[in-house]
């Protein structure tokens, strides 16, 4: 496997290399889902800290020992995590809960990981295993280091399947259970393209799937993907995480080397220690978790503004069946607040700031005040 790995980064890439390439790397890609992800459950090694989900969304902390992780904890936090000069200070996952605007959000104070903590090393899998159950997950770096710890924690994070800042490709991929033996022809009737691929071809994807044998499936391609990326579909298990790169001791670089990290895609500087750009930090996991804050009102009564629900954006009224089932309509209400009704007026209403009869398939949006009525 070490040799197909040298062939796969040192091979030119041609149109007559690059099937052969992608063959590889979907051979790769299997051996290594099956080292890091046995068949059998029973052991411990993809299993995660035994910590609970909870509050509205989940946040991992992932870095190096000695990075600031549980000083952030402690500091957004009312959680207090050990902290100390030396390394692996923290060994287990310890959860604080940030309150933002009624929110509440759960973040995982998890143990400093090392090179080689993919395949095993010090607590590496449970760490990664944890992360993968996180909305978002801060990646934390020391920014007097070099960026050659922000490189090895991706590949880390890479190698046991959780992409950052990424998006699930728009492939269609589906099994079938009946059909003849055929594969060649299967695979060709039932593979199907609305764009150009300009960054692999149909033969190196043929031939990807007949080396996971999967020769009666239906593919549809809707994007110029990658081989990487398809192969990623074909495997399923891959979690598409966002990521914030937040780069903690801004206090002791230059202005300068300051400037140019805060200016980087998807990046965060702070200084734990003097407290320093906490809320922007805060305020940025927020975007990241694109979550829109829907409030309740009883009729007649005023809506409750200190604990609002939080759903996924593109949500719709109906949350869930048995929720609603017996409710006959809602009402998204465009304000009527006194105090308020500029600052909390339904956004998603036409009428705001009347009150809008609208189904259980409405989609909401931020600070909407919905009324629920059963007669």
């Amino acid at each position: 496997m070490l040799i197909w790995l040298s062939v796969v980064h040192i091979a030119q890439k041609n149109k007559a290399t690059e099937y052969h390439l992608g063959l590889l790397k979907a051979k790769l890609a299997r051996y290594r889902a099956q080292l890091l992800e046995p068949a059998t459950k029973s052991g411990g090694a993809g299993t995660g800290f035994d910590v609970q989900k909870s509050g509205d969304a989940r946040v991992a902390l992932i870095g190096f020992p000695s990075v600031g992780k549980s000083t952030l904890l402690s500091k957004c936090t009312h959680t207090v995590s050990e902290t100390a000069a030396y390394e692996f200070t923290t060994l287990t996952a310890i959860p604080g809960v940030i309150e933002y605007q009624g929110a509440r959000i759960q973040l995982l104070d998890l143990p400093g990981i090392v090179e080689g903590a993919s395949q095993g090393r010090g607590r590496g899998r449970q760490v990664v295993a944890t992360a993968k159950t996180a909305d978002v997950i801060l990646i934390m770096l020391d920014a007097t280091k070099s960026e050659e710890q922000r490189r090895l924690l991706e590949i880390e994070l890479d190698a046991v399947g959780i992409r950052l800042n990424k998006k699930k490709p728009d492939v269609v991929f589906k099994r079938k259970t009946t059909g003849g033996d055929r594969a060649s022809q299967l695979i060709r009737r039932q593979l199907n393209t609305t764009v150009k691929l300009t960054k692999t071809d149909e033969k190196t994807i043929r031939t990807i799937l007949a080396s996971y044998k999967l020769h009666n499936c239906d593919v549809m391609i809707r994007e110029d993907i990658t081989t990487d990326e398809f192969i990623d579909v074909l495997i399923g298990t891959r979690k598409y995480i966002p990521c914030l790169y937040v780069y903690n001791k801004i206090d002791a670089i230059s202005l300068e080397q300051m400037d140019k990290l805060a200016r980087e895609d998807h990046t965060v500087v702070i200084s734990c220690e003097l407290g320093l750009n906490l809320d922007y930090l805060i305020e940025r996991i927020w975007e990241e978790l694109d979550l829109v804050k829907v409030y309740t009102k009883k009729r007649g009564a005023h809506p409750d503004l200190a604990d609002p629900i939080c759903l996924r954006r593109g949500a719709t009224i109906e949350v869930g069946k048995r929720s609603w089932r017996m409710q006959r309509y809602p009402s998204v209400v465009g304000g009527q607040l006194p105090l308020w009704s500029r600052l909390n007026r339904g956004k998603s209403s036409k009428f705001s700031p009347h009150a809008q009869k609208v189904g259980l398939n409405h989609l909401v949006q931020d600070e909407d005040v919905v009324s629920i009525f059963t007669k």
